[in-house]
């Protein structure tokens, strides 16, 4: 009987230990990564509107540098909160770049066109993004590598013109994989990987890295509770000099 009752304590502390370790993790308390700030010392956030109004002033003032701010998507959609957070961001000192979240439904060409209406070149500015990922039925089924890469070569080269950059590219592991390598090689690569430290499998050197979606900063209101959180691969110095990827 006592060996019993001991093994049932035991099990009953393993598991509220299991819980709490797993609330904290689910609440962003804890996240599985933990980038060094030796190794990666510039540290960003990237928002939307589910972030609701932010204070980009007190955002800075926890060590953030930078700020990538959802401006479209698609070829009509744009963020409601786009302009608004851009401007303030770049008021608060921080180093601003805007997405774009890219449709797989509508061509490349009126997706960059609309991009292009609604960012405007400010000095400093990171370069634009394209947010690659999989959504709605996509998530299931993805789209032919052929017909994305197509639309992304043209989407690409309207805004390498337009905005004297070549764009960013942000991808899972999973839409990486299957778009990005081997591809666009002239983009940096601002990969999403929330479990571990991101290695590429063609042995491409990843510029920005999402490393946690749960991140949890004082400074916002929105609907989103939590704040994506990202670090630059380089020292401070040459954050200053980006980007370096200059046309």
């Amino acid at each position: 009987m006592k060996k019993k009752t001991i093994v049932l304590v035991v099990s009953a502390c393993v598991l509220v230990c299991v819980s709490v370790v797993g609330s904290l993790f689910l609440t962003g308390v804890l996240l599985l990564n933990n980038p060094s700030t030796t190794r990666y010392p510039i540290r960003g956030v990237d928002v939307s509107a589910y972030q609701g109004n932010v204070d980009w002033t007190l955002i800075k003032d926890q060590g953030i540098s930078f700020a990538f701010i959802k401006a479209t998507e698609g070829s009509s959609h744009t963020d409601s909160q786009f302009h608004t957070n851009y401007a303030d961001a770049i008021d608060a000192g921080l180093r601003v770049g805007a997405y774009h979240f890219f449709s797989y439904d509508s061509p490349g060409l009126s997706q960059a066109d609309h991009f292009i209406a609604e960012v405007p070149m400010v000095d400093d500015m990171l370069p634009p993004v394209i947010d690659l990922e999989f959504y709605g039925d996509y998530l299931k089924d993805p789209p032919q590598k052929t017909d994305v890469v197509t639309q992304l070569e043209v989407y690409v080269e309207k805004v390498r013109k337009a905005y004297g950059m070549d764009p960013i590219i942000y991808a899972t592991m999973r839409s990486y994989n299957l778009y990005v390598k081997g591809e666009f090689l002239d983009c940096d690569v601002w990969i999403a990987d929330t479990y571990s430290t991101p290695v590429l499998k063609d042995g491409r050197e990843w510029r920005f890295w999402q490393y946690a979606s749960r991140g949890r900063l004082q400074g916002y209101d929105g609907e989103e509770r939590y704040i994506d959180v990202d670090v630059f691969n380089g020292t401070a110095e040459e954050f200053t000099e980006y980007p370096g990827n200059r046309s």
